[in-house]
């Protein structure tokens, strides 16, 4: 598996010409051009094609512009891609009537054959090779495996996304080519199911109006923030985290750096996701049902919430709003496929692990996902501690605007602060550079995380302490207590049905990490 690009010199040539105009790497110039060629794409389908009565013909026009995108990029090196999707199309007829082969062997297969060109083509940065698309195009070939072997279940055997998702009629290669090719995504992604891909080829999506401009409007957003990436590059440049004059800066200064410069690294990924959605909104592919005042929502396949991600506050904002379709996959269908395994943490732990085994080898990629898992779950923990034993003894304070304002401040500056260190290692890769940055700034994140555990270990060992006790109290004064306990409180131990099932659905409703209440045996 060779890690160079085979592309005619003399026939795109312009393309480098162009790069060292901008002084960017050719491979960021060709792949921005990718992006932005979903529009045109998204032009000449509107006025020519959708029209067209023959779906084939709409499949072939999807297949041969994104190969032909492909090839634009990475040359010969579009076999790669070619093989996966024809082995997933062998493999679906092989193993039609026996899901489990069919699944674990394309799982297999993917996984393997994207490792392997990991193994020879990783270097100590971030390449912009095929192993890029190709990590994209993986995670839609597992997914459509496991469509397929969901459409052999009865109905009522399946959840709510899986009914959704799941494939009765299997697709011709022609289909699955247009699928897997598909324009403007299927280089950054967004992930989508082949059941949205059928039914925007099928004309479900056709009769609702205002999609090109939401798609204008995500592209004007797109450019806006490539435009701050850029300009933030320029301010803080990655090589500048390992040079004397970083270390040497102020303590404070170096982690507020650290933080903006995170910001500008995420812009990186927003921009590109951003112009990419726009494309799709173009073609009329996003459509998402009706907002509740009756319009057409178009954000089916948004990759990032930006308010959420802007007004953020914690690291599960960043969590819940970025990389969203990505997230969304893994959810259904590997942790949620974990439910076997009888616990949330564990299977937590296993979507992340699979994370961080698709993109790649290098050792920051399994840091960063693992300070995401404990940083997470340490906010619920403060979250927890500070709902229970800070506010009750806080009076009318915690109700006054000052402090709102001056809890919101602290809160966005940790944000912004705590995620540049989360991210480091994500962008740095290899551990000789990740390490020297953490080294540079003290290796704040981690002592701060150990102190924290540490503080938390023991106040959950005093209140358990504490409770104990009370409880040995209320029971030697137990009939005392029921005829004279004013407190709204009376009578909570008892055993009420109703409003434990209530508590019961409203907890799982409003649980927004699967790493709080870690000790439920159930997904």
């Amino acid at each position: 598996m060779g890690a160079t690009t085979d592309i005619d010199d003399n026939d795109l040539d312009w393309a480098q010409n162009l790069a060292n105009k901008i002084g960017s790497p050719e491979a960021a110039i060709r792949l921005l051009l990718t992006i932005c060629a979903g529009y045109p794409i998204a032009l000449i389908y509107r006025g020519f094609i959708r029209s067209i009565p023959i779906l084939n013909v709409h499949h072939l026009f999807f297949a041969l512009t994104g190969s032909g995108l492909c090839y634009f990029n990475y040359g010969v090196d579009t076999y790669h891609s070619l093989v996966a999707i024809c082995t997933s199309y062998i493999l679906m007829h092989l193993f039609y009537k026996s899901s489990t082969y069919l699944i674990a062997t394309n799982f297999t297969f993917h996984m393997g054959y994207l490792l392997t060109g990991y193994y020879f083509t990783e270097s100590s940065d971030y390449d912009i090779l095929w192993t890029m698309p190709h990590c994209v195009l993986v995670l839609r070939m597992i997914g459509f495996a496991f469509d397929v072997a969901d459409g052999q279940k009865p109905h009522d055997k399946l959840s709510k996304d899986q009914q959704e998702c799941a494939l009765r009629e299997l697709p011709t290669l022609l289909e699955l080519l247009a699928f897997s090719y598909f324009p403007a995504s299927f280089l950054v992604g967004p992930q989508f199911p082949f059941r949205r891909y059928r039914r925007f080829i099928n004309r479900e999506f056709v009769q609702y109006k205002g999609s090109v401009q939401e798609g204008m409007k995500r592209l004007s957003l797109g450019l806006i923030y490539l435009g701050i990436r850029q300009v933030g590059t320029m301010m803080l440049p990655d090589d500048y985290f390992l040079t004397d004059a970083y270390a040497n800066q102020r303590f404070l200064r170096k982690i507020f750096y650290m933080g903006l410069w995170g910001k500008f690294s995420l812009y990186k990924y927003i921009s590109c996701w951003l112009m990419t959605e726009g494309a799709l909104m173009c073609l009329g592919f996003t459509y998402n049902g009706d907002t509740l005042n009756g319009k057409p929502d178009w954000y089916g396949c948004s990759n990032v919430k930006l308010l959420h991600l802007e007004t953020g506050t914690c690291m599960q904002h960043y969590v819940q709003s970025f990389n969203v379709n990505t997230n969304l996959w893994v959810a259904q269908y590997i942790y949620k496929r974990l439910k076997f395994l009888n616990n949330r943490t564990i299977s937590y732990g296993g979507a992340l692990g699979f994370l961080a085994v698709w993109h790649g080898f290098h050792s920051g990629y399994y840091m960063s996902f693992l300070l995401e898992y404990i940083v997470v779950t340490a906010e619920k923990q403060i979250e927890e501690v500070y709902t229970k034993s800070v506010v009750p003894h806080m009076g009318t304070v915690v109700e006054s605007s000052w402090y709102s304002y001056l809890k919101l401040i602290t809160l966005k500056l940790y944000n912004i602060v705590f995620m540049g260190f989360c991210l480091t290692p994500f962008i740095f890769l290899s551990y000789e550079r990740w390490i020297q940055v953490f080294h540079f700034v003290d290796y704040y994140g981690f002592i701060w995380l150990s102190g924290w555990l540490i503080f938390y270990f023991f106040y959950k060992y005093s209140h358990t302490d504490n409770t104990k006790k009370s409880s040995h109290s209320i029971r030697k004064g137990e009939v005392f207590s029921k005829a004279t306990d004013l407190s709204p409180t009376v009578g909570a131990a008892r055993y009420d049905k109703n409003s434990m099932a209530v508590d019961a659905n409203f907890s799982q409703a409003t649980d927004l990490s699967p790493t709080f209440q870690s000790n439920k045996k159930n997904n």
